[in-house]
């Protein structure tokens, strides 16, 4: 007697359910995508940092006044102060005490002793956010009044910062695209392996009449799905992470520097996707190119 039974048989599949490198290939999609992840969190939080130093540099300025032999450093600052607060676009105008000036040359200068060097004072001017004063305007008041001074808009500054921030945006893409080239080699590689390991079966099928499409449509599910999870795991650990420095940061982030967001945390949820449809491109086309060979 027979003992096959043809109702609870079932065709084994082309390509097996397990493979003894999944485990190695979904780590190191994991890693990348972990990676990608945090390139990305790193990006967001640069862009706000950045974002923060020059909403702030954009509404104050700073004026050196110089005092002249007639009058003293504190009285020279309290009248450009005055004559400050009178211009429009200006919010407020305050002079800084003697103390707050060598507080802020202090770290240029060492452990030097400030009290015989003529310190200059400051001026501490808030601008309109709305309308702000330019610095020409500062600057035409206080020669209006005879006050030696001269004004600083933090111009320089934030025209740093943005080129800082515009260089760490395109480091930051071009990190990102090189994961995800690494990615696709990685898919790649470990399809031309499984088609060379299997290539009298696609022999096989292409005499049977299997188009090439259906063979490298195969290698495209099975290799997307393996980076699905892989990418799901590989955010999951880098929201993890990011969800970590935001916690141990308080309301700034790590840092005043990085300053991570929850909402942040957000941007990784598209990784699974990004890293299934990049690996069923690499996917498809490697087994394409491969199977064009076979035959």
């Amino acid at each position: 007697m027979n003992d096959f039974d043809v109702a609870r048989w079932r065709p084994a599949p082309f390509l097996p359910e397990a493979d003894a490198r999944d485990g190695s290939l979904t780590f190191v999609v994991a890693v990348l995508c972990f990676l990608a992840c945090l390139t990305l969190l790193g990006l967001l939080a640069a862009n706000r940092a950045a974002d923060n130093w020059t909403d702030q540099l954009h509404g104050q300025a700073t004026v050196i006044v110089r005092p002249k032999a007639n009058e003293t450093p504190d009285g020279a600052a309290a009248r450009a102060a005055e004559t400050l607060a009178g211009v429009a676009g200006v919010a407020e105008a305050r002079a800084l005490e003697k103390e707050k000036a060598e507080a802020l040359i202090a770290p240029w200068l060492g452990d030097a002793d400030l009290s015989d060097l003529p310190v200059p004072r400051l001026v501490a001017v808030q601008l309109d956010r709305t309308a702000p004063a330019g610095a020409q305007a500062l600057d035409r008041a206080l020669k209006a009044q005879g006050i030696d001074a001269v004004v600083d808009d933090h111009s320089a500054w934030m025209g740093d910062i943005q080129k800082a921030a515009q260089t760490t945006r395109w480091a930051g893409l071009a990190i990102f695209g090189l994961i995800a080239i690494a990615a696709a080699s990685v898919v790649a590689f470990a399809t031309r392996a499984g088609l060379a390991a299997r290539r009298e079966v696609v022999e096989v099928l292409h005499l049977s009449g299997a188009e090439d499409r259906f063979i490298a449509r195969l290698f495209q599910l099975r290799f997307a799905r393996m980076a699905a999870v892989a990418g799901l795991f590989g955010a999951a650990a880098a929201a993890i992470m990011g969800a970590g420095l935001r916690i141990a940061g308080g309301g700034e982030g790590l840092t005043p520097v990085l300053p991570i967001a929850w909402s942040d945390l957000l941007f990784v949820l598209p990784a699974p996707l990004a890293a299934a449809a990049v690996a069923a491109v690499a996917a498809r086309f490697t087994a394409q190119a491969l199977i064009r060979d076979f035959s």
